[in-house]
């Protein structure tokens, strides 16, 4: 037997190492549900929200930050979000005022519960302005991903486990002395290295990580989200589509007509640069923070367009600007832009984000198959309506959803429900 002092201290020891391991794993189980929480309230406004609203400015939608504040109750703000149309007949003043803050129609999201609406809203309103590192005199600069406590909840877990460790090496310090004192002789301690639990469960580690990492890469692999190449030319669509106000389909006039979004050609550029021959706006300034000469990058322009000015202009001798093209989709993707465009009435901004507030255009979203899938899952299909005009004929097809829309039967349609998730719509 042990001497009393000796079984005091080890008891005491092994309670102790036990509650410090119940309490790490309960600590990081608690972070990693906030965590988890909070993403998960993030994804959920990325995926419904993103593209039409934003925190701080108003967009198709007004500005989200103090959103709960607006409205008389939080179960009606949720019922706005879920079933905006029930929300105006309950006769709510403010609900009868937002419906026509846009042209453009909310869409409805049933699919989401009342965790989904609290997760998201718990987003908004724990949202903080990202900050942006832009260089001394900048305007602009380029989006800054929002801050999150990842770093601070692995620190968190590092030293919980080191102190669990240190924990269990003084055990065996202790059960050592232990045995010494009662004359048992203990075996030479194993070197870490050579300690086959610490091998096999620093192996057990490695292979976790390394599957996750890999299957991650995997996923992503063809996926180019936020590619930001250096272009030919300098040009800003900022500048053109917001400043200016030039309407997308000036640029991309086969977005509405056809299967591409094309590239424009050199007439198109030189019908107003034939005249604008001088840049004169706010400074302009790279992905990399540098500032842009708007002026030395029109003279690009006429270097490949052949034209020198106050000299009429020749388009014969013009050569096309090698564009490098930023969104690709796998060669067995079909996707026809005006399908999307003139059919479906989906806004520029959904696929390629706030176009009009970027310099230099990059990917905005990852253009995955979930990505579109769920796009499918939630939009609305927008029916003709022969009373107001408004709505797109080519659905008629499908008159029968119109009927039951109508008679009440129904209070909308996604495009999934006309077949917008068949394989065959997108893999021919």
């Amino acid at each position: 037997m042990f001497p009393p002092e000796i079984q005091f201290q080890t008891v005491m020891t092994k309670r102790i190492s036990s509650q410090v391991f119940l309490c790490s794993l309960f600590i990081c189980s608690l972070f990693s549900f906030s965590s988890l929480q909070a993403q998960d309230g993030k994804a959920l406004f990325n995926a419904n929200c993103a593209s039409c609203h934003k925190m701080d400015k108003d967009l198709t939608g007004p500005a989200l930050l103090g959103v709960e504040d607006r409205w008389a109750s939080k179960e009606l703000l949720q019922l706005w979000i879920k079933n905006w149309p029930a929300a105006v007949a309950t006769g709510d003043a403010y609900a009868a005022k937002i419906k026509d803050w846009s042209p453009a129609a909310m869409n409805q999201f049933p699919n989401l519960s009342d965790a989904d609406v609290d997760a998201i809203l718990g987003y908004i309103s724990n949202w903080a302005p990202p900050v942006t590192a832009a260089p001394a005199g900048a305007t602009a600069g380029s989006p800054v991903s929002e801050d999150d406590n990842s770093l601070l909840f692995g620190v968190i877990t590092l030293i919980m486990a080191i102190i669990a460790l240190l924990l269990l090496q003084v055990n065996a310090n202790l059960r050592k002395l232990a045995d010494e004192k009662d004359g048992i002789r203990s075996p030479e301690p194993i070197a870490f290295w050579k300690n086959k639990t610490y091998l096999g469960f620093a192996t057990v580690i490695f292979f976790i990580l390394a599957g996750f990492y890999l299957s991650k890469g995997a996923v992503n692999l063809g996926r180019h989200k936020d590619y930001e190449p250096v272009q030919p030319i300098y040009y800003s669509h900022k500048v053109h589509a917001g400043t200016n106000q030039v309407n997308c389909l000036y640029c991309h006039g086969g977005a509405q007509e056809g299967k591409h979004a094309n590239i424009p050609s050199m007439n198109v550029c030189m019908n107003c640069h034939m005249g604008i021959n001088e840049y004169k706006g706010e400074t302009l300034y790279d992905g990399e923070g540098k500032e842009v000469n708007g002026t030395a990058e029109i003279q690009k322009l006429y270097e490949f367009a052949g034209y020198t000015p106050g000299k009429p202009w020749d388009a014969s001798k013009a050569k096309p600007v090698e564009w490098i093209k930023i969104h690709n989709l796998p060669d067995h993707v079909y996707f026809n832009h005006s399908q999307h465009v003139r059919a479906g009435q989906v806004a520029c901004q959904t696929c390629h984000g706030e176009i009009q507030k970027m310099d230099e255009v990059y990917q905005f979203a990852d253009l995955s198959m979930g990505w579109c899938v769920n796009c499918h899952r939630e939009t609305k299909v927008q029916f003709y309506d022969s009373a107001t005009g408004s709505g797109n004929k080519f659905y008629s097809i499908y008159e029968k959803f119109h009927d039951d829309m109508k008679a009440g039967r129904m209070d909308s349609v996604t495009v999934e429900m006309i077949g917008g998730t068949e394989c065959q719509k997108c893999h021919y």
